[in-house]
Order: structure tokens, then C-alpha cells, then sequence
């Protein structure tokens, strides 16, 4: 019953305009005097506010010897401005009912906050305060900083397969500046210092530098009126500059082995390939469904269901980002298999995929997930300004309201071209993981 109320509600979704759609279509821009980008979305479902601040920062516009400073100014973002004291920020968010937090990625850094209708009013004041007011240096710094090396050894060092994607990332990339780390490297975040902050918040937390997305129960123009009223005051800033690197064609699979600690091996493949600006990139999201999308998908019944070779499978593109990206596979190698033949196994499945095209029921069934995953992720206001926002940072909001129809037009004739395009071993990098027992003492 679960699963015929399920195909239901994706073949509805599937041939009618979909609810999705039709709420990004009502998307209203605005641009204020100094620069700042707003999207409003109006949506009367519960009396709720997502308020979401995208600063177009991160990772990539780090500096060499200075990894991880996008990560750290998110952290000292929290710790007060002139008007209000450390933590203070999500004290008050808390206290009037509502949820905050924050990210930083390769691409952007966000700060959020979901309260009701009557609320939002506060949070837009405390961000835009810190927009032009945050308060970097004193007694916060240096704690501050032991807390982001301890969140590195925790999330990255003391586990086995984070600490191998960070370094077959290192070497996936060997000129663009998505082969750092976001949290940064261990000795750049203890070397970075309080001057570096200052001046990276100087440079990239400005006006036209960032852009808001809010989702939810107002009006549009008493939400505008609101922002511009808090944000309109923050002065414009010289614009940043631009991140220039361009990774060169891999011309030869490359290899990473780590040995570590851990329960079981791991296997992490990467692919270059291009970012969701490209058409190809609907191809490549129906790809990722049909190699390890769900328990009838290839790489999970062969290597999982009927093999027993693997103890789970994944398949990523990664389109939504501002430079071309990498397709991954991952997969956690059982405990008396060894990597090189699960590696031979999978190989073999992915040399089929390049030789012959997929059926057409294979093919609907990706279509009908992906559909079905893209609606079902804007079901909330915070999924639904999510989802905006992620692709204003990375393209033009109004490619959501061309994904649906592009999933629709990929052909088996697509999924064949883009798995020999992109699938192939020589534009590759294989990461390893070998489990090794814990030195004693």
C-alpha cells in the first residue's frame, strides 16, 4: 500500500506541473542599493519564516597556507558584534522560538534562521548587525580556534573514510582549490591569526557579496520593506576577487592508498565531470540513481544483495556547484573481500553501462525517484529556500524551474553518452582505505 501511494504521488507529480514548480515560478527578486540580492518566496502553509544569508565564500577562495578561513569566520561570526555580546545570536533566536545555524562549503557560507511570522523581524536584525558589525578578535580567538582543531580530529582524523576522501581529494585536484579541505588543514588553522579574519570578513562579508532568500507566511512587500530597512544601511564594499584556477584535463587514473584504524575497507572513486550549468549534468544526476540508487539499482544488487562483496554503496554528482565537480562512488568492502576485487567487480558493472544503453523501465524508475526526491525536499520552507539558494550560488535560482523537464528529456542514448564520456578510468581517482590494527601504547 506504502509503495502504490508512493507511485501515485510521483505520477502526479510526474505529469501535471508539478507543486514545485509552480511555487519557484513565484520567486520575486529584488536588488538593493548596495548590491544585496533578495529572493522572496510567499508561502501561506504554516505561519513560519525561513531567513537565509548566502555569502559567496567558502573554500575555494581560500588562499594557500590559509585553508580553513571560511570555516573559522563562520565559528567567530557567533561570538557578538558591537550592539550584541558573544552567543547572544542564537540566545535570542532561541528564547523568541525559533531554530538558527549555520554552513560553510567549498562555494558559500550561510547562517539561517526559521521563527514564526511575528519573529522574523528579529532575525533579520541580528543579521544584518553582523553583516557590518561582527566582533573578530579578544579573549574568543584562540579558544575558538582549539574548538575548530578539536571539530577537525573528531570529523575528520579520527575517521577512516572522512580522512580518505580528504586526501583522494588532494589528489582528484591538483591545481583548483577544491582540494582543500573546508575545515582546513590541521597546521593553516593553527597558524591562522586574528589579522587573517579581519580581513577575509573585510573582503568577502559585504552587501553584494552575499544574498538573502526568505520562504514563508508574509507578505512580499512588508518582508522587503523589513530587509531593506536593516540591510539597506550596511555599506557596499569593493568586490572580491575572482577564483581563476582552472583544473587541467586529467590525462591518467591516479591512486591514493591510506592506511588507518578502521573496521573495514572503503573505496572512494572520483570522476571528473562538469557542474549542473552543463545540460549533461541531468544525465549524470539519473546516473548516479542507476548505479546505486536504492536495493534494485546495479552497484547495490550486484555487489551488496547478490555478491556480498560490498556492505554498502553510493553513488554522487556533485553538479551543484560553482566549478566543474567530480561523479563519486563510494563503497564499504566486506570484511573478507579485498578492495582490489570489489574494485574489479565494479569495474566490470560500470564497463557494461559504457557498452550497451539502459532499458527503458530501468531508466523511468531513476526518472521517477529523481522527481520524486526533488519535490519531496521542498516539502518545508526551510527545503524549499534551501534549495534556492543553493543554486543562486552556483548558477541562476531559475534553473530549478527547468530541472524537472530536463530530467524528462535525458534519453537512454544520454545515460550511455555520458557514462562513456565521464566513466572513464583514465579521468579518475581511486582512493583506498586498508584497516590497520591500533598500535598499542
Amino acid at each position: 500500500m506504502r509503495f502504490l501511494i508512493l507511485a501515485s504521488i510521483v505520477l502526479v507529480y510526474w505529469l501535471l506541473p508539478t507543486r514545485s514548480q509552480a511555487q519557484t515560478s513565484q520567486v520575486q527578486e529584488f536588488v538593493l542599493e548596495n548590491g544585496l540580492k533578495v529572493l522572496l518566496l510567499e508561502r501561506h502553509t504554516s505561519p513560519v519564516v525561513t531567513l537565509q544569508v548566502w555569502y559567496r565564500v567558502g573554500s575555494r577562495n581560500e588562499e594557500d597556507g590559509k585553508s580553513g578561513l571560511s570555516h573559522f569566520l563562520e565559528h567567530m561570526m557567533f561570538k557578538g558584534t558591537q550592539k550584541f555580546g558573544p552567543e547572544e545570536y542564537s540566545r535570542i533566536i532561541a528564547k523568541n522560538g525559533g531554530r538558527s545555524n549555520a554552513f560553510t562549503t567549498n562555494d558559500v557560507t550561510v547562517y539561517f534562521a526559521t521563527m514564526s511570522r511575528e519573529k522574523i523581524g528579529i532575525a533579520i536584525e541580528l543579521e544584518a548587525d553582523r553583516m557590518a558589525n561582527a566582533v573578530l578578535d579578544g579573549k574568543y580567538f584562540e579558544p575558538e580556534k582549539k574548538v575548530i582543531m578539536e571539530e577537525r580530529r573528531l570529523r575528520t582524523e579520527d575517521s577512516p573514510t572522512a580522512a580518505l576522501g580528504e586526501v583522494a581529494g588532494a589528489v582528484a585536484y591538483m591545481v583548483h582549490p577544491y582540494r582543500r579541505p573546508v575545515i582546513g588543514w590541521m597546521k593553516d588553522i593553527e597558524n591562522l591569526t586574528e589579522e587573517d579574519l579581519r580581513r577575509y570578513y573585510q573582503m568577502y562579508y559585504s552587501p553584494n557579496n552575499a544574498f538573502i532568500v526568505a520562504v514563508g507566511d508574509f507578505s512580499t512587500q512588508e518582508m522587503l520593506a523589513r530587509i531593506k530597512e536593516s540591510f539597506g544601511k550596511v555599506s557596499r564594499r569593493p568586490g572580491p576577487p575572482e577564483v581563476r584556477a582552472q583544473e587541467p584535463p586529467q590525462r591518467g587514473e591516479r591512486r591514493v592508498v591510506l592506511k588507518k584504524e578502521a573496521e573495514l575497507p572503503f573505496i572512494a572513486v572520483y570522476y571528473h565531470a562538469p557542474n549542473i550549468r552543463d545540460a549533461d549534468g541531468y544525465a549524470l544526476d539519473l546516473l548516479a540513481v542507476i548505479l546505486a540508487g536504492g536495493r534494485s539499482s546495479r552497484l547495490y544488487r550486484e555487489l551488496v544483495y547478490e555478491k556480498h562483496m560490498a556492505h554498502g554503496v553510493d553513488a554522487d554528482y556533485g553538479g551543484l556547484s560553482i566549478d566543474p565537480t567530480v561523479f563519486t562512488i563510494t563503497l564499504q568492502v566486506m570484511p573478507e573481500r579485498e578492495p582490489a576485487e570489489v574494485e574489479r567487480m565494479m569495474d566490470g558493472l560500470l564497463a557494461s553501462l559504457r557498452k550497451e544503453p539502459v532499458g527503458d523501465r530501468e531508466l523511468e524508475k531513476a526518472k521517477n525517484q529523481v522527481a520524486a526526491g526533488f519535490v519531496f525536499a521542498q516539502d518545508s520552507a526551510f527545503g524549499q529556500a534551501m534549495r534556492i539558494g543553493r543554486y543562486e550560488a552556483v548558477a541562476d535560482w531559475r534553473l530549478l524551474e527547468k530541472y524537472l523537464d530536463g530530467i524528462r528529456n535525458v534519453t537512454a542514448a544520454d545515460i550511455l553518452r555520458v557514462a562513456q564520456k565521464y566513466l572513464d578510468p583514465d579521468h579518475r581517482t581511486v582512493g583506498t582505505l586498508i584497516p590497520v590494527k591500533q598500535k598499542s601504547g
